[in-house]
């Protein structure tokens, strides 16, 4: 089974394009359900969305990353062409990849931030709600929720991170 990721955050998207992808937790269950219909064959579904990022991760037999970024980017009113130029696009191991460093704080803004690791938790137990949550994407969050505790645990990247806000009050 095929498993691909789609998403804009800080470094690839300005805060304003950002902002129209930004789904609050109790948006994310239908939209979850529109994204599935919209593909041919209703594939495994996740929708990570904080005030950094906003990620899909998909697994089913053919990565259909046209039609997921062609459904995001109606979703926030903007040109596929638009979203295209700021989105990355992700596959298979890269894809798993890039979901075990942002489960580990190490694609944060500030690095080792541990509130993103809860984020994507509610967002796994969304798509398990929503029934769009199949073996393959839950085995690759698992293994994403067990690499972020190795990291904390064999490293000190989480020993003095904060976040954002902590971080702002810090330095003013």
């Amino acid at each position: 089974m095929a498993v691909w990721a789609l998403g804009i955050n800080h470094t690839t998207a300005p805060l304003d394009l950002r902002g129209r992808f930004a789904f609050a937790i109790d948006q994310i269950e239908p939209t979850l359900r529109g994204l599935r219909e919209s593909l041919a064959r209703q594939p495994e579904a996740a929708i990570l969305s904080t005030c950094n990022r906003t990620e899909i991760y998909c697994a089913g037999e053919h990565p259909d990353l046209d039609t997921t970024i062609e459904w995001l980017a109606h979703s926030g009113g903007v040109s596929p062409a638009l979203l295209r130029s700021h989105a990355y696009t992700l596959e298979d191991g890269l894809a798993a990849r890039h979901a075990f460093r942002v489960a580990s704080g190490l694609d944060s803004m500030v690095l080792g931030e541990a509130q993103i690791l809860g984020q994507m938790k509610d967002a796994v137990r969304v798509a398990d709600q929503a029934g769009a949550l199949g073996t393959t994407l839950n085995q690759l969050f698992q293994r994403s929720f067990a690499v972020a505790k190795e990291v904390r645990s064999s490293t000190e990247i989480g020993a003095h991170s904060i976040s954002m806000a902590a971080a702002a009050n810090e330095r003013w």
